[in-house]
């Protein structure tokens, strides 16, 4: 008897942690033609459930990160790298960067603009594209973590193009190792705009949140290579400050897609 049930909990602890490599591995990727050879690259992310925000402990916190149970019911996809300057010249036709070059990421485009790009996309594609929700990209960042960042509870400028690094710029995507999803500067190099208006989270777990209705600013995560302190590259810090019109060479973005 004391052999069964230790074998029945071995198994149960051998498929759990099954599930969890599982849940950790990068994703399958799509890559779709924008022509002249460009290629945008889509990752798929399962559903799953996650705590979003940060434990009071956490090095750098702040108080807008409550931390909740948040739960994704639908798999969906998320860039494998911000979207480049190429990839925005190839379907907008022209170039609205400060720092130009054609692997690095797009910036000084509002959170407006994103939408026409998004628009145009998507008339010439099977449609689905939208930028990621909050919640999605915190989940997409954490890769199955709950530490600080994806890469434990510290990052250096090994791993990441921020404040720290000195570099004064963005950088190329796909310049720094991945996380677990197998995505591309998710901390550092350039805030990524959101979907959501900002707000201070609402109390409980949720599923699905996509953000109060309306608002005065847009969301923005990630931090960048231009933004203060190592704290701001944070998986649940939320820049909080940006008006859905505003411009700057230290933001850009990257795509979701509904699945």
């Amino acid at each position: 008897m004391i052999k069964k049930i230790f074998l029945m909990a071995f198994m149960v602890s051998f498929v759990a942690s099954i599930l969890m490599a599982q849940e950790v591995k990068p994703g399958k990727v799509e890559a779709i033609d924008l022509g002249k050879g460009i290629k945008l690259e889509m990752v798929f992310i399962p559903a799953g459930k996650f705590k979003m925000g940060s434990p009071e402990t956490e090095k750098g916190r702040q108080k807008n990160e409550t931390q909740h149970d948040v739960t994704l019911t639908k798999s969906f996809s998320i860039g494998k790298y911000e979207v480049t300057q190429e990839q925005w010249e190839a379907l907008m036709g022209n170039n609205p960067s400060v720092n130009v070059g054609p692997k690095l990421p797009v910036t000084n485009v509002s959170w407006v603009e994103c939408q026409e790009f998004i628009k145009v996309l998507n008339s010439k594609t099977k449609g689905g594209y939208r930028l990621p929700t909050e919640s999605e990209w915190e989940y997409a960042c954490r890769a199955g973590t709950n530490t600080a960042t994806a890469f434990g509870e510290t990052i250096t400028s090994k791993d990441a193009n921020y404040d720290e690094s000195k570099i004064d710029k963005p950088v190329s995507v796909g310049g720094y190792q991945p996380n677990a999803f197998g995505l591309h500067d998710m901390h550092g190099n350039v805030w990524e705009w959101c979907s959501d208006w900002y707000a201070n989270y609402p109390d409980g777990p949720l599923a699905d949140p996509v953000g109060p209705k309306e608002g005065a600013r847009r969301v923005v995560r990630g931090g960048s290579f231009n933004y203060f302190h190592v704290s701001n590259i944070r998986s649940s810090y939320r820049g909080d400050f940006v008006l859905p019109s505003s411009r700057t060479i230290g933001i850009g973005f990257r795509l979701a897609k509904t699945n």
